[in-house]
């Protein structure tokens, strides 16, 4: 086998095996399912790392040549090019995973690490001023106590600034919510007004501790499974929770 074709797919294997792991962090941790298609970042991973491990090995085959002066020189840049674009994808994609899963009054939001509101994160307890790199966390959020803040938050919001799931100052423990959740919850026979039988059956079946519900706020909204009696979150499955 000619060296420069060996080069070839020495590169393709190795940048297999790295966009593998890249892959595990991101769908497993990161977003895990099925939040990768609650944000919609599948495809446009998937992309990325497809066209990061194709080029580099396709630039190393047209590079290669034996006893070529400049043959180290090039492979380096190659190799730095494919890894700077793989670490900023990489970047971009950890900037958007999401963060925290926040109780707010009646439903569940979907909270990525670049929406959160950092402008009073001093004031945040200290386990929730910095998002996990294992995945997103469960959370509620309580409005300001105080009047004149709640009423600033309310204008915030209203005028397209940051709401009460972004405000980590605002988190509480989701157990502080128990009896909430509880009250807001819906049977899982509610969820065929919106989804067919099948469709829920088959979402709920492998969760069979799941009695209950509520909406997952998120680009694509999705449904929590609770345990209705300790609002204990089940699973967040991949159904509407309204039409």
């Amino acid at each position: 086998m000619p060296l420069r074709l060996k080069a070839f797919l020495l590169h393709l294997g190795l940048s297999g095996i790295i966009a593998l792991l890249a892959m595990w962090v991101v769908f497993k941790l990161w977003y895990p399912a099925p939040l990768h298609t609650a944000v919609g970042v599948t495809h446009i991973f998937l992309l990325l790392l497809l066209v990061d491990v194709i080029l580099g090995p396709l630039l190393t085959l047209l590079v290669y040549k034996e006893g070529k002066k400049t043959l180290v020189f090039d492979l380096s840049v190659i190799a730095a090019l494919q890894l700077s674009a793989l670490g900023y994808g990489l970047w971009a994609v950890a900037e958007g995973r999401p963060a925290w899963l926040v109780f707010n009054t009646d439903r569940f939001d979907l909270v990525r690490v670049l929406d959160v509101d950092t402008r009073k994160l001093d004031q945040a307890a200290p386990e929730f001023r910095q998002p996990s790199w294992l995945g997103p966390r469960w959370v509620a959020a309580a409005p300001p106590s105080d009047s004149a803040a709640h009423n600033e938050l309310i204008f915030e919001s209203v005028q397209g600034g940051s709401d009460l799931p972004q405000r980590p100052d605002l988190y509480r423990p989701i157990a502080d919510s128990v009896e909430r959740i509880t009250e807001r919850s819906s049977p899982l026979s509610e969820l065929q007004k919106f989804n067919s039988a099948d469709e829920v059956q088959s979402a709920i079946s492998q969760w069979p501790e799941a009695d209950a519900w509520l909406p997952l706020m998120a680009g694509t909204p999705m449904v929590v499974l609770l345990r209705k009696e300790t609002a204990e979150v089940v699973a967040v499955v991949d159904l509407r929770p309204w039409l």
